[in-house]
């Protein structure tokens, strides 16, 4: 028999946690012009901040044109770099574990995108700036 929720709740509350319920994303593809297709989710990521501020190592897929792929998102220059990257490069696992969208909507009038991918996402940050409002 599994526990119930309120059991559930009980037990997360005595170890300090929480029970948090995440929307789940889904992915859709767009031509971008030459054959060529990026992924746009149905909603903006959300990342920790240890996590969208840390510094990693791109993949091969992602950065192939450099010898030290190594970047730092906590510098907003290298994160709007690879942000930008990642929306035009990006397989879904690539953007949900990079990007954040917070820090995308922040950096949006920055970035070097073609207009394909920034017409996809575009209403994305619009949902969230006219939410802001």
């Amino acid at each position: 028999m599994s526990p119930t929720l309120d059991t559930l709740e009980r037990i997360l509350e005595a170890t300090g946690h929480e029970l948090v319920a995440r929307r789940v994303i889904h992915w859709h593809t767009v031509r971008v012009g030459g054959g060529r297709l990026a992924s746009v989710p149905d909603a903006l990521p959300s990342l920790d901040p240890a996590s969208s501020l840390r510094r990693l190592e791109l993949p091969l897929h992602l950065e192939w044109s450099k010898k030290d792929r190594h970047v730092n998102l906590a510098y907003r220059r290298e994160r709007a770099r690879t942000y930008e990257t990642v929306l035009r490069e990006g397989r879904p696992d690539d953007i949900a574990g990079i990007v954040d969208g917070a820090l995308l909507v922040d950096l949006w009038d920055e970035l070097v995108l073609p207009r394909r991918i920034r017409a996809a996402w575009q209403p994305l940050i619009d949902e969230v700036r006219d939410g802001a409002a």
